[in-house]
């Protein structure tokens, strides 16, 4: 009998561990952002260099203070794809991050088809946003946008322990 109490309490507490673990991962951390109304979506110019906003509308987002790859947005944007291009910074190795599945507006599987047969383009937003990643903006042929953090050439060298390559920015000194 004792057995018995012992598996019931082993799976009970492996359930509400789990459960706990899930509620964790896909929504603990994550907070929405709340649209300042100027630089929700910036983008990075050809000429000039420095992230600048774009028009935009029904901007919504959601941040974590867990990892600097979690922030995910969308929005709308009146501005053409042709102008865009002549225009800002082009990305080439964007790779959507997925999204929590509540966050429904971002779907990184339709994102990443999109920009493969080139119904979306990938731009610059802020290079470095912090220090290794950047910030990506994807913008489909219908005006819909999408924006995620990735983790750019730079940041993946370092975060892997090896030594800054050239080219590439000092890393922060942190504290250990």
């Amino acid at each position: 009998m004792s057995g018995k109490i012992i598996g019931i309490f082993i799976v009970i507490v492996s359930l509400i561990a789990g459960g706990a673990l899930y509620y964790l991962q896909v929504y603990a951390f994550y907070a929405a952002v709340e649209p300042n109304g100027v630089s929700d979506v910036q983008m990075t110019p050809i000429i000039g260099g420095q992230p600048e906003p774009i028009l935009y509308d029904d901007f919504q987002a959601i941040d974590a203070n867990s990892s600097p790859v979690r922030y995910r947005a969308c929005f709308t944007t009146p501005q053409s794809q042709a102008m865009m291009t002549e225009t800002y910074v082009t990305y080439d190795r964007a790779e959507p991050l997925e999204a929590p599945g509540w966050f429904d507006c971002f779907n990184a599987d339709d994102i990443g088809a999109a920009l493969e047969n080139e119904t979306a383009f990938a731009f610059m937003g802020t290079e470095n946003i912090t220090y290794g990643i950047d910030r990506v903006i994807a913008i489909m042929d219908d005006g819909r946008g999408f924006v995620w953090h990735q983790i750019n050439a730079c940041g993946e060298v370092v975060f892997d322990g090896r030594p800054t390559p050239d080219g590439c920015p000092e890393p922060p000194v942190t504290d250990r």
